[in-house]
């Protein structure tokens, strides 16, 4: 079941999960926000927009935020554009990637866009996470531009869907 966030989830349990996830790429030599966030980090992203998580069994196992524009992420214009949304925070528990439920969280926050009235919905990810822009792309996104955010060790991509 995907729904919003609730004031009674957890968000030390949220900021852990999203850790976990992430890990992967702290391996790979990765400092995506992810990788070290802690309870603070959770909720300033959780406030950029909707929060929103997969539950099973009672227990939050994945989680994305849908970013309301405006938004200032760097110096990217693309995330500024007029009826650009983007979503970030996403995560799913590693040992349930790849049972579906990546896809079904990816479906959900692209139809709640279109609801919203988004025309694209873009993301950024490492350049060098080979994996990650191959799925996207296999998704429909498409290469908009680099930009390299000032803490990161590494140049993102910004990738962009037609809704």
């Amino acid at each position: 079941m995907i729904r919003l966030l609730e004031p009674s989830d957890s968000i030390s349990e949220l900021t852990l999960l999203i850790r976990r996830a992430y890990k992967v790429l702290a391996d790979l030599g990765f400092n995506y926000t992810g990788t070290y966030q802690n309870e603070a980090i959770t909720q300033e992203r959780i406030a950029e927009g909707e929060c929103y998580v997969t539950v099973e069994e009672g227990r939050i196992v994945g989680t994305i935020t849908l970013c309301i524009p405006p938004l200032h992420w760097g110096d990217s214009h693309w995330f500024t554009r007029p009826g650009v949304f983007a979503f970030g925070q996403f995560a799913v528990e590693p040992e349930l990637q790849g049972a579906g439920h990546v896809a079904r969280l990816m479906d959900f926050v692209e139809e709640r866009a279109r609801q919203l009235g988004d025309v694209e919905l873009a993301l950024d990810t490492s350049e060098g996470a080979v994996h990650l822009i191959q799925f996207y792309s296999k998704r429909g996104y498409r290469f908009v531009e680099h930009i390299h955010y000032e803490d990161k060790t590494y140049r993102s991509v910004i990738l962009s869907k037609a809704l």
